[in-house]
C-alpha cells in the first residue's frame, strides 16, 4: 500500500529540497518505488517534463534521485515571478496566467482538486511518495487557501517531518515557535523534527535535542550535518546565489590546475532563471564563475560573458543598462571577448526586443543590445521541449531543453549556433565572438563543454558532470542514512487519504 511523508519546513531555503532527494535516493536503493510530489513550488529554475511542461528544477533532481523521469505530476503548481509584483501562473506544467499575489491568493483554493488528482496519480504507481512544502506553515496570515504546506497536508491527511536549519542560528525558537503557531489539529499531524546543516560536534547539541523534545514532544529523527557536496547539486531558488563568494560579489573559485584559469563573468540579473545552466562550469578547475552583483562592473579580464536565462527580458534588459552592463559589453566585445546569450539573454543580443502582448509585464518595447543582427517579439505559444543536435563550429553533440516565448529573425540567423533535431537554433556573429541560442542545458554534455573552453583558451578538466550528479546524489544519501534514522521516517510515512481526486 502507497505510504506518503511530508517534510515541511521552519522557513525557505531550509533544505528541504536537498532531504527529499537525498531521502529518495535512500529508498529507492532499498528497493521502493519512490516518487517526489510539491503541491505549489515558486521557481524560475525550472526544468522541462518528457510530456512537455514545466515543474521545479527541485522536483526534476528528486525524480533523478527516484531513477525515473521528471512529470508534471510531481509539481502540479509552479510560481514565476515576473516583474511588477506579477506572478507567471503554470498549472499542470503549462501557462495558465500572469497573476499578482492578491489574485493568487484568492484563487489558489480553487487549485487544491487538481493537485490532490496529480498527487493520486503519482501514488497510485508507487510505494512511498515524499512530499516537499513551501516556505513555512507558520506563516499564519497565509494559512486560509494555503495549498502548500498544511492545506494539503489535511486535504491529503499525510504526516509531516518538520526541518530546522541550524546553520541560520536559533533553530530551538524556529521548531518550536512553528509548533506553538501551528492549531491543534495541525500540531497533532507532526511526527517528529530533523535539525539541518550542523556543523562541528553534533553531540554538543545533545541538550538542544531535549529542549525541542520537551516543549513539542516530538521525537527527533536526527540531526544532520552540513554537506559540503550540495553546492554541486542544481538548486530551485535563487536565494542560493546570495551565498556565493568571488570577485564580483558572486561565483565559486575552484583552485587552478595547469593550463591556466579562465574568467566567466554573469550579471546576476533580478529574474535571472534556469541559473543551473552554469552549474557545469562552475565545476571546471580551470574556469571561474563570477556572478556579479549590482553596483560592481563587469570585470575586464573576462574571457566570456554569459547573459543568462530571464523570466521578464525587457526588464532585465533595462535593468542591465541601468548598472551601465552595456557599456562593459561593448568594450568587451572591442577588446575581443566573447559574449554567449542564453535563452532571455540570447534575445536581450538582439537589435530589438517587443511584447506587444504583454506576456512578461505590461506592453513595451525597447532596443537590444545590437549585438547580433536578430529581432525578437514576445508572443504566442511557449515553447518546451526536449531537443538534442551538435554546436555548428565545433561538431560536438549537445543536448537539453527548450523553455522560451517568443519567435526571433533576421539575418543572423543564416549563421546559427546550434543544430537541433535536423533545424537550425540561435546566431552567431560575423567575428564569431557573440552567440546566443534558445537550448538551456547544453554545458551539462562532456564533449561540448571541453571544446568550447577550449576555443575560450583553456584545458577542461577530466569531470564527467552526469556521472558526477549521481555520484553526489549516492553520497547525499549514505549522508542521510548515517545521520538520520531513516527506519523510524519509513515507520512515520503511513497511506494518504486517496478519495479527494477531482
Amino acid at each position: 500500500m502507497t505510504r506518503a511523508l511530508m517534510l515541511q519546513g521552519t522557513g525557505s531555503d531550509v533544505g528541504k529540497s536537498l532531504l527529499v532527494a537525498g531521502l529518495a535516493r535512500v529508498f529507492t536503493r532499498r528497493g521502493l518505488k519512490v516518487r517526489p510530489f510539491k503541491p505549489q513550488n515558486m521557481s524560475n529554475n525550472a526544468a522541462v517534463s518528457d510530456e512537455g511542461g514545466e515543474i521545479g528544477r527541485a522536483q526534476a533532481l528528486q525524480a533523478r534521485a527516484c531513477g525515473v523521469p521528471p512529470s508534471i505530476d510531481m509539481n502540479p503548481v509552479l510560481l514565476k515571478p515576473q516583474s511588477d509584483g506579477m506572478a507567471q501562473l503554470v498549472v499542470g506544467g503549462r501557462v495558465q496566467a500572469a497573476l499578482s499575489a492578491r489574485d493568487y491568493r484568492a484563487l489558489a483554493p480553487s487549485l487544491l482538486p487538481h493537485i490532490l488528482a496529480a498527487f493520486h496519480r503519482l501514488a497510485a504507481a508507487a510505494d512511498l511518495v515524499l512530499v516537499e512544502g513551501a516556505g513555512s506553515p507558520a506563516e499564519i496570515n497565509l494559512r486560509q487557501g494555503d495549498i502548500a504546506n498544511m492545506g494539503f497536508a489535511e486535504a491529503a491527511d499525510v504526516p509531516v517531518a518538520l526541518i530546522g536549519d541550524i546553520e541560520r542560528g536559533g533553530v530551538i525558537a524556529q521548531l518550536v515557535g512553528t509548533y506553538a503557531l501551528l492549531s491543534q489539529g495541525e500540531r497533532a499531524r507532526l511526527v517528529g523534527t530533523i535539525v539541518n546543516k550542523f556543523r562541528g560536534d553534533i553531540r554538543l547539541f545533545d541538550d538542544g535535542i531535549t529542549a525541542i523534545g520537551e516543549r513539542t514532544g516530538l521525537p527527533c529523527f536526527g540531526v544532520v550535518p552540513y554537506f559540503p557536496d550540495a553546492s554541486l547539486l542544481p538548486v530551485e531558488d535563487s536565494m542560493a546565489l546570495s551565498r556565493t563568494t568571488g570577485e564580483g560579489g558572486g561565483g565559486r573559485s575552484p583552485t587552478p590546475g595547469e593550463g591556466g584559469r579562465i574568467k566567466i563573468a554573469v550579471p546576476l540579473l533580478p529574474r535571472i532563471a534556469n541559473f543551473d545552466d552554469l552549474d557545469p562550469l562552475r565545476v571546471e578547475p580551470e574556469v571561474e564563475v563570477v556572478l556579479v552583483r549590482p553596483g560592481r562592473p563587469l570585470p575586464r579580464d573576462a574571457a566570456l560573458v554569459i547573459l543568462p536565462g530571464s523570466k521578464a527580458t525587457l526588464a532585465d534588459l533595462s535593468f542591465l543598462r541601468e548598472q551601465r552592463w552595456d557599456i562593459d559589453l561593448l568594450a568587451h566585445h572591442r577588446q575581443g571577448g566573447h559574449i554567449l546569450g542564453l535563452c532571455g539573454g540570447y534575445q536581450m543580443l538582439g537589435r530589438h526586443i517587443a511584447d506587444p502582448e504583454g506576456r512578461e509585464g505590461a506592453p513595451s518595447e525597447m532596443p537590444g543590445l545590437g549585438l547580433l543582427d536578430i529581432d525578437t517579439v514576445l508572443g504566442g505559444d511557449k515553447r518546451l521541449a526536449q531537443a538534442s543536435g551538435r554546436h555548428i563550429a565545433t561538431g560536438m553533440p549537445v543536448r537539453g531543453y527548450e523553455m522560451h516565448l517568443g519567435v526571433t529573425t533576421g539575418p543572423a540567423l543564416a549563421r546559427p549556433m546550434l543544430d537541433l533535431d535536423g533545424h537550425p537554433d540561435g546566431a552567431v556573429s560575423a567575428d564569431g565572438c557573440v552567440m546566443g541560442c534558445y537550448l538551456h542545458g547544453l554545458f551539462a554534455g562532456d564533449p561540448f563543454r571541453r571544446a568550447f573552453l577550449a576555443r575560450l583558451g583553456t584545458l577542461a578538466g577530466t569531470i564527467e558532470y552526469e556521472p558526477m550528479i549521481e555520484t553526489v546524489l549516492d553520497r547525499l544519501a549514505d549522508h542521510l542514512e548515517q545521520h538520520l534514522d531513516v527506519a523510524a521516517l519509513l515507520a512515520a510515512a503511513r497511506p494518504p487519504r486517496l478519495t479527494r481526486a477531482a
